[in-house]
């Protein structure tokens, strides 16, 4: 179940959607959780409806629908507020269960989560989605109780209370399990944040390959570095990072990591949940964004990863396209077309490894035209400095003077700037 805001029918234009498109990728959604789809619908509003979301004579028709049909499984494509998602399910029936995105995909990644910390991350997600919709599982005592108890009359007060107590007592659990994961999570920040001090001592770029879900990402992984990533055709597939070390052509050791797909109308739950892995692609010294060309919404995808990367924060870093699936195109002259489209690409296949080389030294190019070779004298107490250089930079020469560390060596542009006044 779909809806479109009138205010917004071209939604293309400013990189949301048509209503249509983003209904076909729920229903890919839905039967990548095994659900089976009989049916879509959707519904044009002026505004948000509080109550419902949609206009009530759209519910009156997904009844309908539901005697015709015979589905237990209404989902909806954008997310629901718990009191419109308890409205829903009163107007639809004990016997139909109401999910919004957010759910399914909750769902999907509780299936492909394999690690410790994948699933740590996807517990902690799940977990802040349910505690506000934890009053709805609680209505049953309401309908239990007879006569003036059901009409909320005095003899219902004593039956109230236990309820409360229970929905109080399973709020407080959830409360403790939620603060729990997030120490567990904020441990495996800290092993991280060691793991990446422990590579910038090694001098070794970090490039992220991010894209939207299903462009190829571990495909592409896979090909440059003969790592033996799981790669299946459908939705988040690859949930915990992979790095590899990777030989670019000119000999440089550089590290490539996969790490977990985007998709529009990503749940902030687990943008905040997924912060471990994520910062993998915050930290990374180059951004690989795959595209799958062959799709139909490329552009819409690609807007929607970078939306994304805004979101974490992961802006401002060089980006080098990898236009994925050109041995899918049925027309090859669009290919020029394409890569017109987006800055700095190249049109790859990496199922069969076509314009890979061509690609790493394009990422090597880049690479090289980011560091600078710089010397600095940095005053003893500007230790924090000192810090950054080594974890951002790569240090030739360290010596020690009389007005501080003098540092050689060479440093990402962007850093340039803090490091100005200490230049040699």
């Amino acid at each position: 179940m779909g809806i479109e805001l009138k205010s917004r029918r071209s939604p293309s234009s400013d990189g949301r959607w048509p209503v249509e498109d983003s209904l076909a990728e729920l229903a890919q959604l839905a039967r990548t959780a095994k659900v089976e789809v009989v049916g879509q619908t959707y519904q044009r509003l002026e505004s948000i409806k509080p109550a419902t979301l949609i206009g009530k004579g759209k519910v009156e028709e997904l009844v309908e629908c539901h005697d015709e049909l015979g589905y237990d499984v209404l989902i909806f494509d954008d997310e629901l507020s718990p009191r419109q998602q308890r409205n829903l399910e009163e107007a639809l029936g004990e016997d139909v269960k109401v999910l919004d995105r957010t759910a399914l995909i909750l769902d999907i990644f509780a299936r492909h989560a394999h690690t410790h910390e994948g699933t740590l991350q996807v517990e902690l997600a799940q977990y802040e989605y349910r505690l506000p919709r934890l009053t709805r599982q609680w209505t049953h005592l309401a309908r239990q109780a007879g006569g003036g108890a059901a009409r909320g009359g005095a003899t219902g007060v004593g039956l109230r209370g236990p309820g409360e107590t229970q929905l109080e007592t399973d709020q407080r659990q959830i409360s403790r399990r939620i603060a729990h994961l997030k120490r567990e999570l904020e441990q495996v920040r800290t092993h991280r944040r060691g793991y990446r001090r422990r590579r910038r001592k090694a001098a070794i770029p970090v490039v992220a390959i991010v894209g939207y879900t299903n462009a190829g990402k571990s495909t592409l992984l896979n090909a440059i570095s003969d790592a033996n990533v799981l790669v299946e055709d459908k939705l988040f597939a690859t949930l915990d990072p992979t790095t590899r070390r990777v030989t670019l052509p000119e000999g440089r050791k550089v590290l490539f990591t996969d790490t977990v797909g985007f998709i529009q109308k990503l749940p902030t739950t687990l943008v905040a949940a997924f912060r471990a892995t994520l910062e993998e692609v915050t930290e990374a010294d180059l951004l690989l964004h795959v595209v799958d060309i062959t799709h139909p919404n490329a552009l819409e995808q690609s807007r929607a990863v970078e939306e994304t990367l805004t979101q974490i924060e992961a802006t401002g870093k060089p980006v080098v396209g990898a236009l994925n699936k050109i041995d899918k195109l049925e027309n090859p002259s669009l290919i020029q077309e394409m890569v017109a489209e987006f800055p700095n690409s190249l049109a790859i296949s990496a199922r069969e490894r076509l314009g890979l080389m061509e690609l790493l030294g394009r990422v090597e190019t880049v690479l090289n035209q980011e560091l600078m070779y710089v010397t600095v004298c940095i005053p003893y107490h500007e230790s924090g400095l000192v810090s950054l250089f080594h974890r951002q930079g790569i240090v030739d020469r360290e010596e020690y003077g009389k007005e501080g560390t003098v540092l050689a060596g060479r440093l990402p542009a962007r850093y340039l700037e803090t490091f100005r006044r200490y230049l040699v």
